[in-house]
């Protein structure tokens, strides 16, 4: 069984892949082993752009092939846009022929699995949710994971709609979900959580159907992100998960904040991966043993938090209402963890409770 292993590193700019090279140069990490790359960076989609071509130039070079053959081979989960605090950076998901023993407890394991392409009238729908459980299983069978339970998070990036988009499937005679790029891409980000919790067992296929989604917020997945964008034309499935015996060092956990203030939920991912709190925050000496973090906010889903309504929606920052909520729950793990460079996505389509946030934690096993 291959060993997983998650990298962290900063980025001064959305061209900077410097810290990736550095990895490479001093043998820390094989280009060979690269799985997947999920990145919070800053500046618009074109600057979301900018960095998967930087990356794919640097692979490219690296791999010897071309750069198209890199976004193929390697999924690319770019999440734009930061708010508050929050520290642009790369996260490298590697697999490699295993360094250590294997373990006598659960080690983390990753899988990478991508869809074929969906057609734009596809958004959106049971289409797309069949399409991603079956994704979501291949992903698992790639780490080795055999049931839903073992899984902490999967993240997914599917196709965003755009105008382009639109036009194509009309021009084929066919209906899209919502000509409305953006309500479109929400409920194929909707499509995609609901395949997550059909492939975990969280939801059943008779509970399911085109008319659920993004309406019936009872049906969610607990361990989902999902993140539309128009660089893509597939579905692209990283799942993390622990498995009994697999080699390596790292763990992951996860929990659910039930909203913004559930400040004990979120310690619950950082205790489950065996990090010592003290006074509710991460020892500092602890802080070295964690790999990755990543946060689904969920807090522009709900119109209130605790009774108490907020204007995430209705004030002169409307239109970024995604950043706000991903800004503050960023900042309340932050306090945790004592750090600012971890992911953090917004959007809740049938990602945890309306409202909820979800935290996923990956650390050196004590």
């Amino acid at each position: 069984m291959l060993e997983s292993e998650v990298y962290c590193v900063s980025m001064d700019s959305p061209a900077d892949v410097s810290s990736v090279e550095a990895l490479f140069d001093d043998g820390s990490v094989d280009p060979n082993h690269l799985v997947a790359v999920m990145a919070q960076t800053e500046g618009d989609p074109y600057c979301r752009g900018y960095t998967t071509l930087a990356l794919q130039v640097l692979l490219s070079e690296r791999l010897d092939c071309s750069r198209s053959d890199v976004f193929e081979r390697i999924p690319m989960l770019m999440i734009g846009g930061v708010g508050g605090v929050m520290c642009p950076h790369l996260n490298l998901f590697v697999k490699k022929p295993a360094s250590t023993a294997q373990s006598p407890g659960k080690r983390l394991s990753i899988g990478v699995a991508s869809s074929r392409r969906l057609q734009p009238e596809e958004y959106g729908t049971m289409v797309q949710v069949e399409l991603v459980a079956d994704t979501v299983h291949q992903a698992m069978q790639d780490a080795g994971i055999t049931d839903g339970s073992q899984l902490e998070c999967v993240e997914v990036k599917c196709p965003a709609m755009t105008p382009a988009r639109v036009a194509d499937a009309q021009s084929r005679g066919q209906s899209v979900v919502s000509t409305n790029p953006v309500a479109a891409s929400s409920m194929a980000k909707g499509a995609c959580a609901l395949g997550v919790a059909l492939a975990t067992g969280e939801v059943r296929m008779d509970q399911l159907s085109d008319g659920v989604i993004n309406v019936d917020k009872s049906l969610y997945s607990s361990v989902a992100s999902t993140s539309a964008g128009g660089e893509q034309s597939a579905c692209r499935v990283v799942t993390i998960g622990n498995v009994e015996g697999a080699p390596g060092r790292f763990v992951a956990a996860h929990s659910v904040m039930q909203d913004q203030l559930d400040v004990a939920g979120a310690r619950t991912a950082f205790n489950d991966a065996g990090l010592r709190l003290e006074d509710g925050v991460l020892a500092e000496d602890e802080r070295a043993r964690v790999a990755a973090v990543f946060v689904n906010a969920g807090a522009d889903f709900s119109p209130s938090v605790r009774g108490r309504r907020h204007v995430l929606h209705s004030d002169f920052l409307a239109p970024f209402s995604g950043i706000q909520a991903k800004g503050v729950a960023h900042a309340v793990v932050a306090s945790i963890y004592g750090d600012t460079r971890f992911l953090a996505s917004a959007g809740a389509e049938h990602q945890g409770p309306p409202g909820a946030n979800l935290v996923c934690v990956i650390a050196e096993a004590a």
